[in-house]
């Protein structure tokens, strides 16, 4: 495990082997970081927040309590997760925050902004600067403020072209993947 001189992480023994934490990081008691993690340059990890393996969080970010990022999701620098619905500074809403998962595989776009509560779908892909009200489902690919989905794309990251049988391939990996009642799936 790699930690920077400049970096505060409060407990330590819950950072998984062989991550990296970077320049003016800010890692809360409690929080659960898994192995092979990277935390760039001026990210804060909540107390009750839970990061799985293979975790890439780039510069500037900041994961709050009740914010659960599964095994290889990716965050892009400067994006934006919530908490609460409706913040007021002279109102603590503490046992409000809402819970936000993002799914094994996942990318989220630079100064993209996740509203609480949401769930982001395995291998989603949330393009930059893109504002989710609203879950996503998996492999979906999402862009705009308010999000929207435009398409599908693969665990790899390439947009998906759907044939007649409902069947797409992965032009890198030729893996297959099957639309179903607007639901993609890997065959």
């Amino acid at each position: 495990m790699f930690i920077h001189e400049t970096a505060i992480v409060e407990t330590p023994e819950l950072v998984g082997k062989n991550s990296k934490i970077w320049h003016w990081v800010h890692v809360m008691a409690g929080a659960n970081i898994g192995e092979n993690c990277v935390l760039g340059q001026n990210v804060f990890v909540g107390s009750k927040a839970i990061l799985g393996d293979n975790v890439r969080i780039q510069n500037n970010v900041s994961i709050y309590d009740s914010v659960i990022l599964e095994d290889d999701v990716f965050c892009g620098p400067s994006m934006v997760f919530t908490n609460v619905i409706n913040p007021r500074s002279q109102v603590t809403r503490k046992d409000e925050y809402l819970s936000t998962i993002v799914r094994q595989g996942a990318s989220i776009g630079a100064n993209a902004t996740i509203i609480c509560g949401n769930e982001i779908g395995e291998y989603a892909f949330i393009g930059a600067g893109a504002v989710i009200t609203k879950s996503v489902p998996a492999y979906a690919l999402v862009v705009g403020n308010p999000g929207r989905q435009i398409g599908w794309v693969s665990k790899m990251g390439h947009r998906l072209g759907f044939n007649k049988r409902n069947i797409a391939i992965c032009p890198q990996t030729k893996e297959e993947y099957l639309l179903s009642e607007n639901k993609v799936s890997l065959l």
